[in-house]
């Protein structure tokens, strides 16, 4: 396992000392449009040069156009990603095709957080998020089974509180139930019912969670790096357990707006005090000088 897991960004990577810790979650905030999802593209792809297999992404955008996964991983890395749930009833199977990207919730229209819903539309929505639970965890599992090391989450829309958000809720239990929990144990909770038929197969399949990183991409109201920065930060689990927060916003500079990235946490690590200076270009992220 490598000390660390290149973003495959330069100058993000710089900022961390050399990369993202293996086990960790990372949290990338940033408004729409700042350049979050084409580092969690580079962050996946990088995984085929590090550890033999690319990250899969997993979308909980529930409204609003694609963020544009396919084109970027396209444009960018060649990367002809595809789309798809993966086989979850036996997944150590020789026939198993892998999926890089999976729509949780599809496209709806609205938006999933509490305060714009209805008491009925709420009550849907968590019905529709039980019915999904086991679905997603089955396909991460897969996945973690062939050897992806890299999750990346994304499409998750602003919120107050975490607890009003159905997107985080999802998240926080694929977070404590599959990404930080040992192998044989998501197995025996995703095959509770077939636990003694799948038993040997488990055994035979066996992962480290230690070296599974999840980078998760949250988008924010603040627009601007300096409110980013000193915005308030929930004392909430996507807060808490993780190790590295990475700022993504823009500054206004004389007559122009640039992009900047601070790292605001990287616990147990080098952490830069820098803002480090960006541009979106066809070659994806690029540092330019201060």
């Amino acid at each position: 396992m490598p000390e660390l897991y290149s973003t495959g960004v330069d100058f993000i990577d710089d900022l961390l000392g050399g990369g993202l810790q293996p086990g960790t979650l990372t949290v990338v905030r940033g408004a729409t449009g700042v350049g979050k999802t084409q580092l969690g593209v580079s962050f996946a792809n990088q995984g085929a040069s590090e550890e033999g297999r690319r990250g899969i992404v997993i979308d909980l955008a529930s409204r609003g156009d694609s963020q544009q996964h396919f084109q970027y991983a396209q444009r960018l890395f060649g990367w002809e990603m595809t789309d798809g749930q993966a086989q979850v009833r036996d997944p150590w199977a020789d026939s198993f095709t892998r999926a890089d990207y999976y729509s949780s919730f599809n496209y709806s229209g609205q938006r999933v957080v509490r305060d714009s819903m209805s008491d009925e539309q709420w009550r849907s929505w968590k019905a529709l998020l039980n019915e999904r639970l086991q679905a997603v965890v089955g396909h991460l599992y897969a996945h973690l089974v062939h050897g992806v090391r890299r999750v990346v989450i994304d499409g998750v829309e602003p919120f107050e509180q975490a607890g009003d958000s159905i997107q985080i809720e999802l998240f926080e239990y694929l977070l404590h139930r599959v990404l930080r929990k040992r192998h044989d144990l998501v197995a025996r909770d995703l095959y509770r019912g077939r636990w003694l038929e799948v038993k040997d197969a488990v055994e035979a399949h066996p992962y480290d969670c230690n070296e599974v990183s999840g980078l998760f991409l949250q988008t924010t109201p603040e627009v601007n790096i300096e409110d980013l920065i000193s915005a308030q930060t929930q004392e909430d689990d996507l807060t808490t357990n993780a190790t590295t927060i990475i700022l993504l916003g823009r500054l206004r500079d004389g007559t122009k707006v640039r992009r900047a990235a601070f790292v605001l946490k990287n616990r147990g690590r080098h952490c830069s005090d820098d803002l480090a200076f960006f541009e979106v270009t066809d070659r994806g992220l690029e540092g330019v000088p201060a």
